[in-house]
C-alpha cells in the first residue's frame, strides 16, 4: 500500500513521528494509501529548509520568478488528466469539477504571473526640498498555508502561487484526507526549475498546525477550513505576531425575486447547491424564493431535476454528483437531514437510502431537498457542508434581503432577478462578502480578491487577487536626499514637505 510522506527540500521525505492515517477513496469506501502525520521535529525541519532556500529566492529579481511559474502552469496542463483523476479518486467529486478544481487554481498561477507589475512600489521625485521618497515591496520570508480537503488543488496554489511570486519559501499543510494532489504539485514546482525548498508540503494534524503557528521563523499564515478553526487560528497565530488571515464557513443564500427567469434560476442552483455533493464553502445551502407563487413555481420545477440527478464514482464522466469524502462525515450530513425531519421541515427530496450499485461501500449521500425551513431550525443555522438545500420562503423583498444579512456567516450571496434597481440596491446593502447577480457562484476571478464578512473570515487582507500581494509582501517606505539638497546646520524638527 501506497504511503504519502512530506515533502522538504525538494525530496519527499517519510517524516520522523511514525503516526499514519488512512487515505480513503470515497468511491468505494476503501483504504489506498497512507499519509505520515508530522510531528514538531517534522515541522522544525521543514522551517528549516524553507528558511535556509529563501533569501536567495527572494533576492532573484520578480520576471526570472515569474518564469519558473509560467514553466510550472506549462507543466501541469500537461499533466492535468492524470491530477483530475487523482483528485476525483482521493476527494470524491467528479471528474468535471475536479479539472475544474484545478484549473481555478491555476488561473491564480496565471495572475501570479504579474509579479514584475504587482510588486512595483511608488516614488514621489522632489516630495521635498532635494527630497525624493518611494516605497518597495519585499517578501516576508517563510510563509505557510494550511488548506481543507474540498480543494487540494485550487486553494493551495491560491495561497502558494502569490507567495512564491513574491520571493517567500512556501510551506504547505494541505487535509490530510486528500494528499496526493498537493505532492504531485510539489514534484512539479521542481521540474519548472523551483530552487529546493522554496515549496514544501508537510502532511499531519493539529499537532502540525500548532507548530506553524507557533514557530518563530514563520511570518505568515494563510487558512481554509471551518469557522471555529479559523478563529482559533487567528487567534494563536495572531497572539505569536504572525500575519493572517483565516477563512472560514458559510452559509450561502440564492434569492429568486418573482420576475426571476425561472428555468435560469432552477439551472443555477442544481449546481450550486448539488456540484460537488455540497462540499463547498461557496455552495448555495438556502434558496430564498420571494412570495408564495415564486416559491410554489420553484419547488416545482426544482424537485424533479433534484430527484433525476445522477450519482455515480468519481471516476464516471457522466456523473453529475459523487460521494462525500468519509464515512463520518456521511453520517454527520444524514444526522442533518434527520434533524432537519425532526424539526419540522418538509422532506420534499429524500436522498439518504441512496445506495450505488457495485459501489455499495461507498460515502454516498442522495440529493435532499426540504422546504418550508425557519430560520431557527439546526439545518438553517448550521453549515451542513453536503447535498442538502433548504428552501426559506421570504413574504418580500425586505425579508430576503435581511435573511443573508443577518446571518452569522457573510461569504457568498446570489440575486436572480431582471430588475436592474433591485440588483443594484441588494448587492449595495446586503452584508455578505461576495455578491452574484444571476450567477450562483460569485467566486471572483483571479485578479479580483476573494474572501468572505463577518463568520466567515478573519484578517483584514483577502485571497488571490491584489490583495494576495499585499499580504505576502511587507512594504518599506525609502525618505532620501543627497548632498546637493542639505542645508548646513543641525535642524531639530521633523521634516517638513515645505
Amino acid at each position: 500500500m501506497k504511503t504519502y510522506g512530506h515533502f522538504i527540500a525538494g525530496r519527499h521525505a517519510a517524516g520522523t513521528s511514525g503516526v499514519t492515517a488512512d487515505v480513503f477513496w470515497p468511491m468505494t469506501g476503501e483504504i489506498a494509501a497512507k499519509v505520515a502525520l508530522a510531528d514538531s521535529a517534522d515541522v522544525d525541519a521543514v522551517v528549516a529548509s524553507a528558511k535556509a532556500a529563501q533569501p536567495a529566492w527572494g533576492a532573484t529579481n520578480p520576471q526570472r520568478r515569474a518564469r519558473v511559474l509560467m514553466k510550472f502552469l506549462d507543466l501541469a496542463n500537461q499533466e492535468i488528466d492524470s491530477l483530475t483523476d487523482l483528485l476525483a479518486r482521493e476527494h470524491g467529486k467528479v471528474l468535471a469539477d475536479a479539472r475544474g478544481d484545478i484549473q481555478r487554481g491555476l488561473e491564480v498561477i496565471e495572475f501570479a504571473l504579474g509579479a514584475p507589475q504587482l510588486m512595483k512600489g511608488e516614488f514621489t521625485e522632489g516630495a521635498g526640498p532635494g527630497i525624493d521618497v518611494y516605497s518597495m515591496r519585499q517578501p516576508l520570508g517563510v510563509v505557510a498555508g494550511i488548506t481543507p480537503f474540498n480543494f487540494p488543488a485550487m486553494i493551495p496554489l491560491w495561497k502558494a502561487g502569490p507567495a512564491i511570486a513574491c520571493g517567500n519559501a512556501f510551506i504547505l499543510k494541505p487535509s490530510e484526507r486528500d494528499p496526493g494532489v498537493p505532492l504531485r504539485l510539489a514534484e512539479l514546482f521542481i521540474e519548472a526549475g523551483l530552487p529546493p525548498g522554496i515549496f514544501n508540503v508537510v502532511n499531519g494534524g493539529k499537532d502540525a498546525v500548532d507548530a506553524l503557528l507557533d514557530h518563530k521563523d514563520v511570518a505568515a499564515i494563510g487558512f481554509v477550513g471551518s469557522s471555529d478553526i479559523a478563529h482559533y487560528v487567528y487567534e494563536r497565530g495572531a497572539h505569536n505576531g504572525k500575519r493572517v488571515h483565516a477563512f472560514g464557513g458559510a452559509k450561502n443564500h440564492m434569492i429568486i425575486m418573482p420576475d426571476a427567469d425561472m428555468n435560469q434560476a432552477v439551472d443555477a442552483i442544481m449546481g450550486a447547491a448539488y456540484g460537488s455533493a455540497g462540499e463547498r464553502c461557496m455552495a448555495i445551502s438556502v434558496a430564498v424564493p420571494v412570495g408564495k407563487a415564486t416559491a410554489d413555481k420553484f419547488i416545482a420545477a426544482l424537485a424533479p431535476r433534484v430527484e433525476a440527478i445522477k450519482i455515480g464514482p468519481s471516476t464516471d464522466p457522466q456523473a453529475e454528483m459523487g460521494p462525500l469524502v468519509t464515512k463520518a462525515h456521511l453520517d454527520k450530513v444524514r444526522g442533518y437531514v434527520d434533524r432537519g425531519v425532526a424539526e419540522g421541515a418538509k422532506l420534499v427530496v429524500d436522498g439518504r437510502k441512496f445506495k450505488m450499485q457495485g459501489y455499495e461501500k461507498g460515502f454516498y449521500l442522495g440529493a435532499c431537498l426540504f422546504d418550508d425551513v425557519t430560520k431557527d431550525m439546526d439545518i438553517y443555522k448550521a453549515e451542513i457542508f453536503g447535498p442538502v438545500l433548504s428552501v426559506v420562503r421570504a413574504k418580500d423583498y425586505d425579508e430576503a434581503l435581511r435573511l443573508p444579512s443577518e446571518n452569522e456567516y457573510g461569504n457568498g450571496v446570489a440575486i436572480f432577478t431582471r430588475d436592474g434597481d433591485a440588483a443594484r440596491d441588494f448587492a449595495a446593502k446586503v452584508n455578505v462578502g461576495m455578491v452574484g447577480v444571476n450567477v450562483p457562484l460569485p467566486v471572483p476571478l483571479a485578479y479580483y480578491t476573494f474572501g468572505g464578512w463577518k463568520r466567515s473570515g478573519f484578517g483584514d487582507l483577502n485571497q488571490h487577487g491584489p490583495d494576495a500581494f499585499r499580504f505576502y509582501t511587507k512594504t518599506k517606505t525609502v525618505t532620501s536626499r543627497w548632498p546637493s539638497g542639505v542645508k548646513e546646520g543641525a535642524e531639530f524638527v521633523m521634516p517638513l514637505m515645505k
